[in-house]
């Protein structure tokens, strides 16, 4: 297991050497994110650091403008957004688990509308052949829903597009949702955490620690997004415990927003214009469709639960795992009960897509792999 992780790190490293790795459209791409984000914080909009850099690269994305954001500077951010996530756990909030199975029976029950409405969606309207619009349609589970989906033969490419755009517009416009039923603007909100100069430099190494051994974690008991939930159990197992109680300084949270902003906007680089756009207007109905009932079963549930609405509704909304948890952690609202129900999210979709997969397909003949029913 460790040799595994090591030589994933060594070719980590080796995507970094300047004959491979694009720097300049990288730096021009967090350029293009700072002013994005500044912008938004002129305009006092919501997450300015995460939506102004996601915006704006989307935007140099579809008039091919020379940006890029590749993979490999995912997993170092992950692994901070991880720890920023477990620094939310506490003893107090372990002793709750038992009070989140009405949110988790709710979850199941939205979890299943959002997958027939959208599927359905992307069948009849986007064109998609069966397979593609199954895998398009499931809330939640990028990479799994495109390693799955290209295997039963599904167009991989929309598969990934759909759920880039899924994401990008849920994390772009849920907030604006929160602030509506709120009636509080969110842009004025303070970054949680303590300034890095005011950070005592035991916080600086416990979230060092915390990072490397949740890796290891990670690594070792198979998780899936490991460079996210090894390091969050890592610094949960640190909190509940009491051993620390450190929390991140505000501008790591900053800095992990804003590369996050730029990894998802960056997503569509390299794809033609026409069909970025022909995603995302498809990807605007069915994320209107995931809203209304993120919306509507947060209303619902929180009528039987002791969670609010609008901890349920980032709870509920499929905008992908750090995202939404990373959106909670700037809003201050139960980050810990939001990161654990997507958790729950994404266990049950790469459980439960594959064996539905084969009811949903029963007596049909095999897919194309195109993306639609034309020839």
């Amino acid at each position: 297991m460790i040799r595994e992780l090591w030589a994933e790190w060594v070719a980590g490293f080796r995507a970094l050497a300047f004959d491979r790795f694009p720097y300049r459209r990288f730096a021009t791409a967090l350029l293009l994110g700072l002013v994005g984000g500044w912008v938004f914080v002129l305009l006092k909009l919501p997450l300015p650091w995460m939506l102004g850099p996601m915006t704006i690269c989307t935007l140099a994305a579809i008039v091919s403008a020379p940006v890029a954001a590749p993979p490999v500077i995912r997993p170092p951010m992950t692994v901070v957004i991880g720890v920023l996530l477990g620094a939310s756990f506490t003893p107090e909030l372990i002793r709750q688990a038992p009070l989140w199975l009405p949110s988790v029976a709710g979850l199941v029950v939205f979890m299943a509308a959002c997958a027939v409405l959208c599927v359905t969606f992307f069948r009849r309207v986007g064109g998609f052949d069966r397979t593609t619009a199954y895998f398009a349609g499931m809330p939640g589970g990028l990479v799994e829903m495109v390693t799955v989906g290209e295997e039963k033969g599904g167009d991989a490419r929309m598969i990934a597009l759909v759920h880039s755009a899924r994401i990008l517009l849920v994390v772009l416009s849920l907030p604006f949702v929160v602030q509506w039923i709120e009636g509080v603007p969110l842009g004025g909100r303070r970054t949680a955490g303590m300034s890095l100069l005011d950070t005592p430099l035991a916080s600086d190494l416990w979230l060092i620690a915390c990072g490397l051994a949740g890796i290891l974690l990670g690594q070792i008991l198979r998780l899936p997004a490991k460079y996210l939930l090894g390091p969050m159990l890592a610094t949960a197992i640190v909190h509940v415990t009491g051993i620390s109680d450190f929390h991140p300084p505000a501008e790591i949270v900053i800095v992990a927003q804003l590369v996050l902003g730029v990894t998802i906007g960056c997503r569509f680089v390299g794809t033609p214009s026409r069909l970025i756009l022909r995603v995302l207007a498809l990807s605007v109905g069915s994320t209107i469709i995931l809203l209304g009932l993120t919306v509507l079963f947060a209303w619902l549930v929180s009528r039987f639960s002791g969670y609010g609405m609008v901890p349920l509704m980032l709870a509920y909304s499929p905008g992908g795992l750090a995202e939404m948890s990373l959106v909670a952690l700037a809003l201050k609202i139960e980050v810990a009960f939001v990161a654990a129900q997507h958790i729950i999210r994404i266990f049950l979709v790469m459980v439960l897509a594959g064996p539905l997969f084969g009811l949903f397909t029963r007596g049909e003949p095999p897919a194309t792999g195109t993306g639609d029913d034309g020839p």
